[in-house]
């Protein structure tokens, strides 16, 4: 019997084991019934690590003041819930809006599954998004993100060190939530008062250390849950304040 390839073992050897573990099926099923369906914006494939295209949800604004990249939370997609809420709510507000798919394992996955599993591939996804916008000439450009998202994204600002990003957004940060050590641009730091037990037991950690980050904030918003059910305006209000007060409009676009 032929023996296999050596090159071919070989390329199976480097294949990343993030991208062995995520459930890309999950993904597809989720495109397929989200784009169809899509009423505000359009879907558009990135390049993603291992050649494989992602999907994210493009909301274009003729002259839009910046443009806002939203990172979704743990096992769902970028139309999904608070993030479909906002995506749509800033495009209508006058922003340009991008929402990715992040990486997602099996529905029966454990949360302690995610990490440190699928964030390599979290952060260049994030990457990709952030590029993307550049390549299209968006020079004022807004990190969203909700849960999971937010800590995806702050592993990303920790690996990344040319990030195109003019603010961070972070809704509920869950998991990492002391470091914020390589965060260089305004962060907002939102969260709810009935927030997840972690997000609320962090939320001195990351005063303390966002306090040193110029131009940045924390925000907690009375009656709101992790999800922000009912509170939905006071949330977008927010939002729309510290970009307009941290990425005027009158900076290079």
């Amino acid at each position: 019997m032929a023996r296999p390839c050596f090159a071919v073992l070989l390329a199976a050897l480097m294949v990343p084991l993030q991208l062995l573990a995520q459930d890309f099926d999950r993904e597809k099923r989720w495109a397929d019934e989200v784009v169809p369906g899509l009423v505000v914006g359009d879907a558009l494939w990135l390049d993603g690590p291992g050649s494989r295209k992602f999907l994210g949800l493009l909301t274009e604004t003729r002259n839009a003041p910046a443009a806002v990249l939203l990172v979704h939370g743990v096992g769902v997609h970028p139309d999904h819930g608070l993030i479909g809420t906002l995506r749509t709510s800033l495009a209508d507000a006058g922003y340009t809006t991008l929402s990715i798919q992040m990486p997602v394992q099996k529905a029966d996955a454990a949360l302690a599954d995610y990490y440190p599993t699928v964030f390599p591939d979290a952060v260049e996804r994030i990457r990709s998004a952030g590029r993307w916008l550049s390549d299209k000439g968006h020079r004022r450009i807004v990190l969203l993100s909700h849960s999971m998202g937010s800590w995806m994204s702050n592993v990303h600002f920790e690996e990344t060190a040319d990030a195109p990003f003019a603010a961070w957004i972070s809704m509920g940060l869950t998991g990492g939530y002391g470091s914020l050590r390589n965060v260089k641009v305004p962060m907002f730091d939102v969260y709810g008062e009935n927030d997840l037990p972690s997000v609320l037991r962090a939320d001195w950690r990351r005063r303390l250390s966002i306090g040193a980050i110029a131009g940045s904030r924390q925000l907690k918003i009375a009656g709101a849950d992790h999800f922000y059910a009912g509170k939905e305006k006071e949330l977008i209000a927010a939002i729309h304040a510290f970009i307009r007060e941290q990425v005027p409009a009158s900076a290079p676009r």
